[in-house]
């Protein structure tokens, strides 16, 4: 008989500002889907019901698609952590289920080996940075948040098989020194009673902040199939595998070198380059001579021409004023670092543009320092250097 899953999607993603501010995190997407869809997708056949918790913007949710499986929506109305989440689940679930976050990416392969109770982990190079997970004969001894010595290098992906014991270990939870209810305190206490088995996992990208979005869109642009829904102009390149939506156009002169995905109702060029791990939502316009590269464009975003985007996040609605350019290489050639809730964090790359949300609008000439962030609808204007974060439009 197939599990019941339940699907965390609640939480604020404050690390994802200003993405969400405007929508929860669940909702952004990557490739053609949102995170949440991309979870459901990976659930098709292996489950009969999916419950998903919503909280934070819960108005903003939507589910495009059918799937083949029930789907309910339980509102977590306060936000007081993941255990507190589960629990609006009490009564309305029993026997074995799956427990994952909606916002990060898991194979098909390794959910399906998480089987009787167990968590799924997976080995990082980070062990500072996540729930670290201590193994006794294979079964989990305890999960420790973020540890300054860890014990391990297998890390926590918050996805686990559990039944209803767990209700009744939360429901006499203490808050944690944050003030929230965590689910990995409440499996701690579980692991007492129950053997929990840890199984490795093979592919699970956690989506933390803004540039991790772009390292599950080359993951899962590789695994993309070409497909050519549009229409390609004479004289126009296509290279490598590339996804044309319905109704949309590449122009002549542009050149596409794939992988790159394309949404509906786009026009591209004339005259562009879209290079690798580009993905464009529908109804995006990409101007004469504008050239793109690894980097996601949300729906219905005007680059015009004679601008530059780079290794970049862009929200829905965005326009870039012409000649408008995003840097994304420091002269130093050290790691680019973002300016996350007041920490300079080290996103690992020497290569990282701008994260710019919904409806921002760039004025011609507009050039942006690697690594800025500009917030929800701010305007800049024309020929402005952005060398900090933008969180308002500059007066007059």
């Amino acid at each position: 008989m197939r599990l019941e899953a339940v699907i965390l999607a609640a939480g604020k993603s404050e690390r994802l500002r200003p993405l969400t501010l405007t929508k929860p995190k669940p909702m952004l997407r990557v490739s053609g889907k949102t995170l949440l869809e991309w979870t459901l997708t990976q659930l098709e056949g292996m489950v009969k019901r999916v419950w998903i918790v919503v909280g934070y913007l819960k108005e903003r949710v939507e589910i495009e698609g059918k799937y083949g499986f029930q789907i309910r929506i339980v509102e977590q109305k306060r936000q007081l952590g993941t255990a507190h989440a589960l629990l609006q689940l009490d009564g309305l679930i029993s026997g074995s289920f799956l427990v994952l976050p909606g916002d990060d990416h898991f194979s098909r392969e390794d959910l399906q080996k998480l089987k009787g109770s167990g968590v799924l982990v997976q080995e990082t190079e980070r062990p500072r940075d996540f729930g670290i997970v201590e193994i006794q004969d294979g079964r989990l001894k305890r999960i420790q948040e973020k540890p300054e010595k860890p014990k391990s290098n297998l890390a926590n992906t918050g996805c686990y098989l559990l039944d209803e014991e767990i209700f009744g270990i939360i429901r006499k939870l203490k808050k944690s020194p944050r003030g929230e209810y965590e689910l990995p305190s409440a499996i701690n206490r579980l692991a007492e009673r129950q053997d929990l088995r840890v199984v490795k996992a093979k592919e699970w990208i956690p989506v933390t902040y803004p540039w991790d979005l772009l390292k599950l869109n080359q993951v899962l642009l590789e695994k993309m199939e070409k497909r050519i829904y549009g229409k390609v102009e004479k004289n126009a390149v296509i290279q490598g595998k590339v996804w044309l939506g319905k109704n949309s156009i590449i122009r002549a002169g542009s050149y596409i070198q794939g992988p790159v995905f394309i949404g509906d109702n786009c026009i591209i060029g004339p005259n562009s380059f879209l290079r690798p791990y580009t993905c464009l939502g529908d109804g995006c316009r990409v101007g004469n001579a504008v050239e793109i590269k690894n980097s996601l464009i949300g729906r219905n975003s005007f680059i015009s021409h004679l601008s530059y985007v780079g290794d970049s996040v862009l929200g829905d609605g965005v326009n870039f004023g012409a000649g408008s350019i995003t840097a994304n290489l420091r002269h130093d050639e050290k790691n680019i670092r973002v300016r996350i809730k007041g920490k300079l964090i080290d996103t690992g790359l020497r290569k990282f543009g701008a994260v710019i949300a919904d409806k921002a609008k760039l004025g011609i000439g507009t050039l942006i320092y690697p690594g800025r962030r500009i917030w929800p609808g701010v305007w800049t204007k024309p020929g402005e250097i952005v060398r900090k974060d933008l969180k308002q439009t500059r007066k007059k």
